[in-house]
């Protein structure tokens, strides 16, 4: 009887912890971990031996400033994580959050929970002036127009970064429509953007805002284009554990609260220099409840 009873406690204390929300769980290990994308800027980036940096890590931080009010003492520390391994860190709890170009997808929600978007943005691609004529009469809206044979359309090279919904999504549609054009993945931005000015691949997909702030760290960057036609709607948010309307709502306050400050705009205008304007007037708009 006694060992039936042990056996009950200890599975309600399993239950118990399982169940504790988000908050509790920070109270008692009085850290906030922040998982963030590295490559991933202007959204979240690192330098040697620096803190991570970006849109995205400074609006976690926000977040991390209301969750202080609740909890004070806490601390942060900074996880360095991959898109193959960030949704899986916040299912186990190894994070509270994840911060960086993060799509929201249904796929994407089985394992985790999302806060409102922090952006919103599309997939096109990054060109070099000399890319086959079709890609760029696919993705510019003016492009410079020649003859180019089916046979050149086909078998061109498309880069993509790996795991992400861009990759998924290009791939889907290839095997849709019947085509010879090869799909090269690379780890990171840095690497598709090299195979793209070696002349290894003929054009790089990937948010094109990602890509804008690629296109400027190219060692000629007016030898490169960004596609101006978007083919996907990509809102980013941050990432965060499911079945915790407690702490959702926390985030989501935080996030309220910054965009209706005066410090938001000054926040897009670091980041997204003249395009800020009218960034701020596409989140009030969208994004504030």
């Amino acid at each position: 009887m006694r060992r039936f009873l042990l056996a009950g406690i200890a599975v309600f204390l399993s239950a118990f912890g399982a169940n504790a929300g988000t908050l509790d769980t920070l109270s008692q290990h009085g850290t906030l971990r922040i998982g963030y994308v590295v490559d991933e800027a202007p959204f979240s980036s690192i330098k040697p031996d620096a803190k991570p940096t970006g849109y995205a890590i400074d609006l976690c931080g926000k977040v991390a400033e209301e969750v202080e009010h609740a909890i004070p003492q806490l601390k942060r520390e900074y996880v360095e994580m991959t898109l193959a391994n960030g949704f899986d860190a916040i299912k186990d709890g190894q994070v509270d959050l994840l911060c960086g170009a993060i799509t929201v997808n249904l796929e994407r929600r089985k394992l985790v929970d999302f806060s409102q978007p922090i952006f919103l943005t599309g997939a096109s691609a990054l060109l070099r002036r000399d890319s086959p004529d079709y890609l760029q009469t696919l993705f510019l809206d003016e492009p410079a127009v020649r003859s180019v044979s089916q046979r050149t359309a086909s078998t061109s090279i498309i880069g993509v970064r790996a795991n992400t919904t861009t990759d998924a999504i290009l791939r889907e549609a290839r095997s849709i429509e019947a085509s010879n054009t090869r799909i090269a993945d690379f780890d990171t931005h840095e690497d598709g953007l090299k195979a793209l000015e070696e002349h290894k691949i003929d054009a790089y997909f990937g948010d094109r805002v990602l890509l804008m702030n690629l296109a400027k760290r190219a060692r000629d960057p007016s030898s490169l284009e960004v596609g101006d036609r978007l083919f996907t709607h990509e809102p980013y948010a941050i990432a965060l554990r499911r079945d915790d309307a407690d702490f959702r709502l926390l985030v989501d306050r935080a996030l309220t609260d910054f965009y209706l400050s005066d410090d938001f705009l000054p926040l897009l205008e670091t980041y997204f220099g003249s395009e800020a304007p009218m960034l701020h007037t596409q989140i009030m708009m969208e994004h504030v409840p």
